[in-house]
């Protein structure tokens, strides 16, 4: 478990401890200056390695420059290894500073008699083409190149020539007409040709070299019309019409025709997979003629391959709004209305093919269109596609190969969307899918067990109807401990949680323990464990945590289990709370203060520092100030039962013109109690603040655990509204700010429930406040505990994030000039600006971008006077403080930006460099990191000596003046 367990805990860290930046590189240098080949070799290749590790300009700049000069004057073996390096750190490249120095080594070698040494240089010069597109050089000796009686550096030329129309358009305007003679010429060999063709896709850069390039194409489709030419040359056709926007319905139709009329079935294959790029890539350009056309072809075609290639594309096209204008365009005409049911029909015949692939791509269709369409009356549909749906569960769940199981994951996600959009379609499935998970393989009953728990995610209703029969399943998976055993231990258990909406019965605890017992190891206990705290199945996971506590070696794994286990005990004891009871409610909210306490004891001891587990840490400390903060308000809730009615009150408060006094009898207990109503409403707003501060720290957190955030945030701003519309102010709150946005996106059980709860405490508070107003005081207090104790029986989730981290990202911030000890101030004349270059790189995980992408990067920086020096002067407020913001975009997970920072009051400032990150939907993260260094600001010598005269009485003379002022430069 111990192994398995590794990869959460040192989810955070990048690796091994860094050393110094400068070390490796003179370690890599010392293996360039080798006198053996297989050393020099062996630097080179470590080169990338370096660069991921130390992702900054200045050793890049130094590193690349060293690997020129091998390149320079070494065989063509290392510099074969130089430009695979070069190829490797493509993204590194536009941070090497001295690009001309750099260039000029490398270009050195054109100039060689050795061919090969010559190619290799042009194919370095087209991997550089990001950072010197207009290099004239460059493009002259690429078109020399192309004329060489050497096919290796021909072909070197090629690729570089590829290389730089893609990024100049100069290039590409003045290497077209050379291309196109080569290509036309008679001298040029077939195969050649067949290399330079592709160069066309990069002519994209304005319309007339677009258009140019497409009729020489079009030439080369009609008078070469071999099987690889037209290959070639259609494949070309549709990237160039990819990129260039306009032309790609002509290129639809060429591609359409193709299939139709061409009998080779290389040609139709390859115009099916461009169909295909073009489908992904634009699918609102698909006319319902090109659809029409792509159905006839898939209904005549006698080959399956090629048949469930169209499908493929037209599987793509239902998924978009391409299928609404098919059906909506047109309907009119009585042919086209027959006609538009081509797709229909296809779909249907192919539903119950002999081929599973075939059959998948009918299914989705039939689903996308029942998903898409709803606004038709599509019953025979829908139920074509629940019978192909279940026939294709029977056939794939017996079959246990990988295109099984991949037409599997395609069956059950149709199925998944078509209970979303069709409910009433929802009893047959989930009936189907139980029949079928007693005789399924292992693999399919965990994709089916993942199946059932979507579906009963989404609704509720079905649940209990699973729970017998995946009781029964759970008792005969037997004995067996193999991995796919183990995973279906897992999902099975999931789906039973899902399926016990409220709490597991004792007779399922015992069945589910059992076989952890016989069949489990302890990897399999904690994913279940896990699950079920996701769940808020508490009492499950407190036991399972403290089964597994004495099964792990690393004192972490132990704290962090231990702290689990503290936690599911706590909200265990918040489940028997009842309404109307404050002092057991009371009592049971200590029980779990009390074993929160002990359990963020242990998370803090379990933390290390690649993975300082900050967002767990963060959201329990909230949910502790959350407790004791309903704790108090109960407290205070039954204090204000001793106040008088609030007739005397308001009666008494108005004469006083105390607004407070409102609460209770003019008393000094009855306005502490009223100040502490006010100070709790404070408390939960701060709450919500400090929610949304953890939200917003949380960019690499997945959509469940960032609505489990939010709901806890709006818990806390619902009971500030309460506390302020039935005692505090109830005249002035407004209840339409807070008013409920529905729950048609709702996603969990935990979110269904919390929302029942938002809507039912919104109602009591607004009939109160509208019925009898003022609030009589019984009521109020009433309404408010109820509001507390609904809120609590709910059991909280700890969703995935805090378990897992899925996506990882960070940034690296490097600010110059640093000084060499981070104690140690910069010094800067108070007359002069420091201009600070800030440069970052963004760092992932395994999975970049899984949840959210960043589009840029927001700086931060501000300083602050730690301690001055010397006297007081009167300056402009402007100039005391440096508050400044930039918004930079990351290329190649790198950015660079510099600030221009004033220091004129002498003294030690201290300059604070905060970064967050904006992604791509506009909204603003907190991810840090915060970096600090120290500025003295010190006085000029000119005005230092000015002063010293001026305190000695002196005058200071014109020749000092001018010899000051010239001794300043």
């Amino acid at each position: 478990m111990a192994a398995s367990a590794k990869s959460f805990l040192a989810d955070a860290g990048y690796g091994e401890q860094e050393l110094d930046a400068n070390s490796a590189l003179m370690e890599l240098d010392k293996g360039l200056r080798s006198g053996k080949l297989g050393e020099q070799c062996e630097a080179v290749v470590r080169f990338p390695r370096l660069f991921q590790k130390y992702p900054f300009p200045i050793l890049i700049n130094s590193a690349f420059l060293k690997l020129a000069d091998v390149f320079r004057v070494g065989n063509n073996f290392l510099r074969l290894c130089v430009l695979k390096v070069t190829q490797q750190s493509e993204k590194h490249l536009e941070k090497i500073l001295n690009v001309d120095e750099f260039v000029k080594r490398v270009f050195s070698v054109i100039h060689s008699n050795d061919p090969v040494a010559r190619a290799i240089t042009l194919r370095m010069l087209g991997s550089m083409a990001s950072i010197i597109p207009e290099r004239k050089n460059a493009h002259h000796s690429i078109r020399q190149s192309l004329d060489s009686h050497d096919n290796v550096e021909v072909e070197a030329a090629i690729f570089a020539a590829a290389n730089f129309s893609a990024q100049s358009k100069d290039f590409a305007v003045g290497i077209c007409n050379k291309i196109s003679e080569m290509i036309q010429g008679l001298a040029t060999p077939v195969d050649l040709k067949l290399k330079l063709i592709p160069i066309l896709q990069h002519m994209h850069h304005d319309a007339s070299l677009a258009s140019s390039s497409r009729q020489l194409l079009q030439q080369l489709v009609t008078s070469y019309p071999s099987t690889k030419m037209v290959i070639v040359t259609l494949h070309t056709f549709t990237l160039l019409a990819a990129s260039s926007l306009v032309d790609i319905p002509k290129q639809i139709q060429l591609l359409l025709q193709y299939l139709k009329n061409d009998p080779r079935k290389a040609v139709k294959r390859l115009a099916i997979q461009d169909l295909k790029l073009l489908a992904n890539k634009t699918p609102h350009t698909w006319s319902r003629e090109n659809i029409q056309a792509l159905c006839e072809s898939a209904l005549n075609t006698p080959y399956d391959s090629l048949k469930m290639g169209m499908l493929s594309v037209l599987s793509t096209l239902s998924g978009t709004i391409a299928i609404k204008q098919y059906f909506s365009s047109a309907s009119g005409a009585a042919a086209t209305t027959a006609r538009s049911f081509d797709l229909i029909k296809l779909a249907q015949e192919c539903c119950y093919h002999n081929n599973r692939g075939i059959a998948a791509h009918g299914v989705r269709i039939l689903t996308n269109i029942s998903a898409s369409c709803q606004e038709k009356d599509l019953l025979p549909l829908e139920q074509d596609a629940v019978f192909g749906l279940e026939a294709l569960l029977v056939l794939c769940s017996q079959d246990d190969s990988p295109g099984a199981q991949a037409t599997l994951k395609i069956t059950l996600t149709c199925m998944v969307k078509l209970v979303k959009c069709r409910p009433h379609l929802s009893q047959s499935v989930v009936e189907s899918l139980l029949a079928q998970l007693h005789s399924a393989q292992d693999n399919a009953r965990i994709l089916m067990c993942h199946c059932l728990a979507a579906i009963a995610m989404q609704l509720p209703v079905l649940a209990d109807g699973m729970l017998g029969d995946l009781m029964d399943l759970y008792k005969l998976i037997g004995q067996s401990a193999t991995d796919k055993k183990q995973e279906l231990l897992v999902s099975l258990a999931t789906v039973i949680f899902v399926s016990s909406q409220k709490a597991l019965s004792t007779e399922i605890k015992t069945v589910i323990k059992q076989q952890l017992e016989n069949a489990s190891n302890g990897w399999t206990a904690y994913r279940i464990a896990r699950q079920a705290s996701r769940m808020g199945n508490h009492n499950m996971a407190r036991e399972l945590y403290q089964s597994l506590l004495t099964e792990v070696a690393s004192e972490h794994f132990y704290f962090w289990l231990n702290s689990l286990k503290e936690f599911s005990h706590a909200e265990q004891c918040l489940t028997g709370l009842q309404e109307d009871n404050c002092s057991s409610v009371l009592s049971c909210i200590a029980e779990a203060l009390k074993s929160y306490h002990k359990g963020i004891a242990s998370l803090t001891a379990a933390s290390t520092p690649l993975n300082p587990l900050s967002f767990q840490c963060g959201f329990v400390k909230l949910r502790i100030d959350l407790l004791q903060a309903f704790s108090q308000l109960i407290c205070t809730c039954n204090s204000l039962k001793t106040s008088p009615p609030p007739a005397i009150a308001t009666t008494i408060a108005m004469t006083s013109g105390n607004d407070l006094q409102r609460c209770g009898r003019i008393s000094n207990q009855a306005l502490m109690l009223c100040l502490q109503m006010k100070h709790s409403m404070e408390e939960f707003r701060n709450l919500a603040t400090r929610y949304g501060d953890l939200y917003q720290s949380s960019f690499d957190a997945d959509s469940a655990t960032l609505r489990n955030v939010e709901l806890q945030q709006q818990s806390c701003l619902l009971i500030s509204h309460a506390i302020e519309a039935l005692i505090l102010d109830p005249e002035s709150a407004s209840f339409q700010e807070y008013s409920s946005n529905g729950t048609a996106h709702v996603e969990s059980e935990y979110e269904r429930r919390m929302m029942s709860v938002f809507n039912h405490v919104l109602e009591e508070v607004e009939s109160l406040n509208r019925k009898y107003a003022p609030v009589s005081y019984l009521a109020s207090n009433t309404c408010l505990c109820n509001a507390v104790i609904a809120l609590l029986k709910v059991p909280l989730s700890f969703q995935r994030y805090f378990f897992q981290k899925l996506q990882s990202t960070s940034i690296k911030l490097a600010l110059s000039p640093s000084p060499r000890n981070p104690t140690e101030p910069i010094a800067v004349q108070n007359n002069q600006q420091l201009a600070l270059k800030v440069e970052g790189v963004v760092q992932h995980g395994s999975k970049p971008g899984l949840f959210r992408k960043i589009q840029s990067v927001c700086l931060n920086v501000s300083s602050v006077l730690q301690s001055k020096s010397g006297q007081d002067y009167k300056i402009p407020i402007d100039n005391m403080t440096n508050e400044m913001e930039q918004r930079v975009e990351p290329h190649n997970d790198y950015f660079s930006t510099q600030f221009l920072l004033n220091f004129v009051i002498l003294g030690t400032h201290n300059i604070t460099v905060e970064s967050s990150v904006i992604d791509s939907n506009g909204i603003v993260w907190k991810t840090g990191p915060k970096t600090t260094i120290f500025v003295k600001s010190l006085e000029d010598p000119y005005s230092q000596q000015v002063r010293l005269q001026q305190q000695q009485g002196q005058p200071p003379s014109q020749q000092q003046q001018q010899r000051t002022a010239y001794s300043r430069f």
